[in-house]
């Protein structure tokens, strides 16, 4: 049925579509059986598919990626659409209205998207709210970052905040040093920059009576020298995996033609473009710590074919955003019945 839908979505503006299905889904909650039936419909179930990863018992490994629901707003219902978990965010300490629109854009001919929202949320009181919420069985990750006007000199503290806020409702971690679309916050995967984040989450951590996992999102766009240099950051001050991984800034091998992407500006690219880079990264990060690192695999997973190469390449789970987009509410369904086949 989505594939007659989609036409008529995509004639809508990104933004504008996607507020219109947070509003349905936040309708499920009132509309009586609604969540069973949309569970039923779009959940895949098999003993096989249960993991245990980072201490975390997952019913599935595929998750939602962070940046559809970025205020945890609608995470119960998103479950009913069989992921095995979300995540959300990014989150900031205060409430920022990110960049400018438009910021989002579709490139249906390359199975794309490009955006440059910005950390676009409602703050990290607001998301502490909603996941209060939550179904206490559903595994929920938390994405932070820090707003788009504190210095890079300060950002420590906003992780801090985000990290100390959100510590008793979320059950893992992911530090984002590496969205595109936040000034200068790439420059925070270098070896200093980052130590002296991860140890101020770590030193909170330590003082916490459940000690819940801390993840790095790593950029296609690091050389392998970088990679090498975040993972030594990840061993050395104690964090428990990787996301590779973020949206990238490159335009190489576009169907879309040059004026157009052009025209649509900055931004990170996700999609199916992304899938070799993702599954590279993947594959490099799994050799160089001997498959010992968990890693949430995520980009360019447009096909169930995609999600059993990215766990064949060393994913313990793997995440959607872009394939959803594409593929539809059945989507998870889909990538979790091949996963329990193969």
């Amino acid at each position: 049925m989505y594939r007659f839908l989609r036409p008529v979505f995509f004639l809508f503006h990104p933004e504008f579509i996607h507020q219109a299905i947070m509003l349905m889904l936040g309708a499920l909650r009132f509309v009586p059986w609604g969540r069973r039936v949309v569970r039923k419909c779009c959940t895949y179930r098999a003993p096989s598919l249960g993991v245990s990863v980072l201490g975390i018992d997952f019913p599935n490994p595929v998750g939602l990626a962070a940046g559809f629901d970025k205020n945890a707003q609608h995470v119960n219902e998103l479950a009913c659409l069989g992921f095995g978990y979300v995540e959300v965010g990014s989150v900031t300490p205060l409430a920022q209205g990110g960049n400018p629109k438009p910021r989002c854009f579709r490139l249906p001919k390359d199975r794309a998207i490009i955006n440059r929202m910005g950390f676009n949320n409602k703050g990290v009181a607001a998301v502490v709210k909603n996941l209060r919420r939550r179904n206490p069985t559903l595994v929920v990750g938390a994405n932070i970052g820090k707003n788009t006007l504190t210095p890079n000199s300060h950002a420590p503290d906003d992780y801090a905040a985000c990290f100390a806020a959100l510590y008793p409702h979320a059950d893992y971690f992911v530090v984002n040093v590496s969205c595109p679309n936040v000034t200068c916050l790439r420059d925070l995967q270098s070896r200093e920059q980052l130590t002296a984040i991860v140890r101020r989450l770590t030193a909170f951590r330590a003082g916490q009576p459940q000690r819940k996992p801390i993840l790095l999102k790593l950029s296609p766009d690091l050389t392998p020298a970088q990679i090498d240099d975040a993972l030594e950051v990840v061993a050395r001050e104690g964090l428990d995996g990787v996301v590779a991984a973020n949206t990238t800034t490159r335009r190489d091998g576009l169907q879309t033609s040059p004026a157009s992407v052009d025209h649509m500006g900055a931004g990170g690219l996700s999609g199916a473009p992304l899938t070799q880079r993702a599954l590279e990264m993947v594959r490099y990060i799994s050799r160089k710590t001997q498959g010992k690192l968990p890693i949430i695999g995520v980009g360019g997973i447009m096909t169930p074919q995609d999600a059993l190469s990215m766990l064949r390449a060393g994913a313990s789970l793997v995440q959607v955003y872009t394939g959803f987009i594409y593929q539809g509410p059945k989507f998870a369904k889909q990538l979790c019945r091949a996963i329990a086949a193969s």
